[in-house]
């Protein structure tokens, strides 16, 4: 929306506190240059501006009641548009108008962008209808269209663009990581594969699931095919463990193609040094690991278990999990799941063990031990015996069930008794899987709660330093009203930071990696146009000087009649300045608020009070350390010191608040050439011939009424 926010209770004129985006966009003006002017517009007049209807403006304003026209404005490059121009009063809960709210929509489409001149007697005709029917339906969707706007203006004000801000690019644009002329010599070949791409992490993943999938089918088959059934069940997964040896072979041959990290920390793109590489280290390993054994299934040769036990070289490149596991340890969570998952499937290769103990002791023809071992007894709880030590007996997957069942007791506790050690082999097993299971413990477990208390770290800080705060409260007994106080902010700014000092943070780091760091924490405020001519070096020293603070709902960042320490920038947020329960100004996001700077020895006390509307994030540079900054850089301090009251949004300085109605007294498009200002001694400057400007003194323009005609009145002949 195109609206500007006026102080009807101003005694010099109605100046401008707030503007929107809309407004800047569709006059081309910059917040800082409408602020504080007077809200009649006559800084958007133009030669065929008329001006019985900028008196009819002034008139509303000064009978406080509502008002709609048709205008021709010109923006700031001199363009001249329509717009359709509408005035409403807003009042407090007292019944008085405190402020003005000009809404602006352009039209000139819909004029054709004709000129007042030549509909004259048209523009005529619907100003009497307009005053004949001031209620009519454009007028109340006027209305609420003017109130919809305040109320989100009330709720949170519009963001500004950063589009508007000019950007030193020379400055901000990112450092190369390393010298040009290595950047030069380095040539990849397209058929090179970064080990650090988003490609080769997405097939590293894929390979840890294919030997997932290896580890736990190798050690079934080799412990559990030694019957008819098992054999056929072996070969239903022949297209899996195929599809499985295509991957390992296929990332063989990526290997070869892959970069990798020298000793020296280069990264290596030449083809030959990733060949002998890849051969000296992993090589051997993946090739043993991808033989095609599966394929024997498919030229019917017959399988026997020393084929499977072959197969459990695979296993080696459980090998490459270590590299997984180091390579993501600042993970938590996906850490816990790989540890979660090793701990799984170390309880499955000992089930797989538990069931040929059992069957060893079947067939063992002992007549001591073949009836007692676990798989007989579990074959008569079953009511599946065995006959003849090996025939019958529980099926494959009830045994197996029963073995995973009785790894996992053992190795989480001291197991339950329904499944137990009988023989001395499974004794023995037995206890050497409760010692497997007290270091898993140790290992797995230990590194479980390690990595819950590192997620849940920050809530503990926060939990104490809350605690320290009612402390505190309680033993200095202070009020309610302070407590709530703090206790908001407290909680505010720990969502805002999450409990972390930045200033501390970075106290170990070199000043150069500082500097760089600040520089991006600090980049909305160096953004702004007062700084664009300042060079980078100065830019870094000013960075570090530039602090973070925060304000909640209803707190006073500043009081009338305060030293004044810093200029404060609006980060997040919406403010108003106050004077005498005034509105002044409405500060939002992008906006600058502080004084110029003068003398270093002089105290600068505010003329309004700064108060928060909303949680407000504000980054603010220390006046004595800007002036330090300034010292060191004489040739940038001349031109800040010259520019610096027009990027303020709101000049803070006592004595400066009636500058803000002098500015652009009458409209900067009335003269036809910018001329300079005239000295002491010299002529006053000619009004244009077809102007008349009545000749007033200047101080006479604070002396009288705001209805009285000390407003410059410019009068087409």
């Amino acid at each position: 929306s195109n609206f500007i926010l006026a102080n009807a209770q101003g005694r010099c004129g109605f100046p401008i506190v707030y503007c929107s985006d809309g407004f800047c966009d569709l006059t081309g003006f910059a917040r800082t240059e409408v602020m504080q002017k007077n809200c009649s517009c006559r800084f958007l007049c133009g030669a065929e501006t008329s001006e019985p209807i900028l008196q009819s403006i002034e008139k509303a304003l000064d009978s406080r009641q509502e008002y709609q026209t048709e205008v021709c404005f010109y923006k700031k490059g001199g363009a001249a548009f329509w717009c359709l121009l509408d005035i409403m009063p807003i009042k407090n809960e007292k019944g008085e108008v405190v402020l003005f709210l000009f809404s602006f929509k352009d039209i000139t489409e819909s004029r054709g962008r004709s000129c007042p001149g030549d509909k004259k007697e048209e523009k005529q005709r619907s100003e009497k209808q307009r005053s004949k029917k001031p209620g009519n339906a454009h007028l109340r969707a006027a209305r609420r269209q003017g109130r919809t706007m305040l109320h989100q203006l009330s709720s949170q004000f519009v963001r500004r663009d950063r589009g508007e801000m000019k950007i030193n690019r020379n400055v901000f644009e990112n450092k190369p990581s390393i010298p040009e002329y290595k950047v030069a010599s380095i040539q990849k070949s397209r058929f090179i594969l970064l080990h650090y791409s988003i490609f080769k992490a997405l097939w590293d993943w894929l390979i840890l699931l294919a030997t997932f999938y290896v580890a736990i089918t190798v050690p079934y088959n080799v412990c559990f095919t030694g019957t008819e059934d098992s054999l056929s069940a072996a070969r239903s997964t022949i297209v899996s463990d195929i599809a499985v040896e295509m991957l390992f072979i296929l990332d063989i041959i990526l290997n070869f193609r892959t970069t990798y990290v020298s000793q020296s920390g280069q990264v290596v793109y030449d083809p030959r040094s990733i060949c002998i590489h890849y051969v000296a280290t992993w090589f051997f390993v993946d090739l043993i690991a991808a033989l095609p054994f599966d394929l024997l299934y498919i030229f019917n040769v017959t399988v026997t278990s020393l084929v499977h036990l072959l197969k459990t070289v695979r296993l080696l490149r459980l090998l490459r999990l270590l590299q997984k596991l180091d390579r993501y340890s600042q993970y938590s969570a996906m850490v816990l799941t790989l540890l979660m998952s090793m701990f799984a499937l170390l309880a499955h290769w000992m089930a797989c063990v538990w069931y040929v103990i059992g069957r060893q002791e079947l067939e063992s023809n002992d007549p001591r031990t073949w009836d007692i071992g676990w798989l007989h007894e579990l074959g008569k709880r079953l009511e599946a015996p065995y006959i003849n030590n090996s025939v019958g007996g529980p099926s494959i997957r009830s045994a197996y069930i029963a073995s995973l069942y009785f790894t996992l007791s053992s190795l989480t506790s001291v197991g339950f008794g329904n499944v137990c050690a009988n023989t001395d082999t499974e004794k023995i097993f037995s206890i050497c899987t409760m010692l497997i299971g007290a270091l898993m413990h140790a290992v797995v477990f230990g590194n479980v709660t390690a990595i819950i208390q590192r997620m849940y770290s920050r809530r503990s800080l926060y939990h104490t330093r809350m605690k320290d705060l009612k402390d505190f409260i309680r033993v200095h007994h202070l009020p309610q009203q302070l407590k709530q106080r703090m206790l908001e902010y407290f909680q505010t700014t720990w969502s805002v930071n999450n409990g972390i000092d930045t200033n501390e943070l970075l106290h170990d780091f070199p000043d150069e990696l500082r500097a760089d760091v600040a520089m991006h924490l600090n980049k909305d405020i160096l953004q702004l146009p007062i700084f664009e001519t300042a060079s980078r070096g100065c830019l870094r020293s000013l960075s570090l000087h530039i602090k973070t603070s925060f304000c909640a709902p209803g707190e006073y960042l500043l009081r009338q009649g305060d030293a004044l320490q810093a200029n404060y920038f609006v980060c997040s947020g919406s403010l108003e300045v106050l004077k005498d329960n005034v509105v002044l100004a409405i500060l939002g996001k992008g906006d600058l608020i502080g004084a110029d700077l003068c003398r270093t020895d002089q105290v600068i006390k505010t003329n309004a009070d700064v108060k928060a509307l909303t949680y407000c994030d504000l980054q603010h540079i220390g006046l004595r350390g800007l002036w330090e900054v300034l010292q060191l850089y004489p040739e940038y301090a001349s031109k800040f010191t010259a520019d610096i009251h027009q990027d303020l949004t709101f000049n803070l300085r006592e004595g400066s608040e009636m500058e803000g109605l002098c500015r652009y007294s009458r409209s900067p498009r009335l003269s036809q050439a910018p001329q300079p200002r005239p000295e002491s001694g010299a002529a006053p400057e000619k009004p244009l011939p077809s102007i008349v400007e009545d000749e007033e003194e200047p101080d006479e323009v604070f002396q009288q009424s705001p209805a009285s005609s000390s407003r410059h009145k410019l009068l087409l002949p």
